[in-house]
């Protein structure tokens, strides 16, 4: 249960962090490489569309690498 909120805290602070710069990788990267379409006139509560996709990648890639992280220190301070 701890992991879920250690990746739900990480995954809306790098939202957050890529809303205010829409070019952290890997989320443009991820973007770019599926082939999306840039939807620079479609907006979802004021926010570009292409932006928020690629925060919402960011924010599932480093809150994984975050949930990863944490299981594993917790795992080796258990001794398992």
């Amino acid at each position: 249960m701890k992991g879920a909120i250690v990746f739900l805290v990480a995954f809306f602070a790098v939202l957050a962090a890529t809303l205010a710069y829409p070019d952290l990788p890997p989320g443009k990267q991820i973007y770019d490489a599926l082939g999306l379409p840039a939807t620079i006139d479609y907006f979802v509560a004021g926010i570009n569309a292409t932006t928020l996709i690629k925060a919402m990648f960011n924010g599932i890639f480093f809150g994984a690498v975050a949930w990863i992280a944490y299981t594993v220190a917790e795992k080796a301070r258990k001794g398992t």
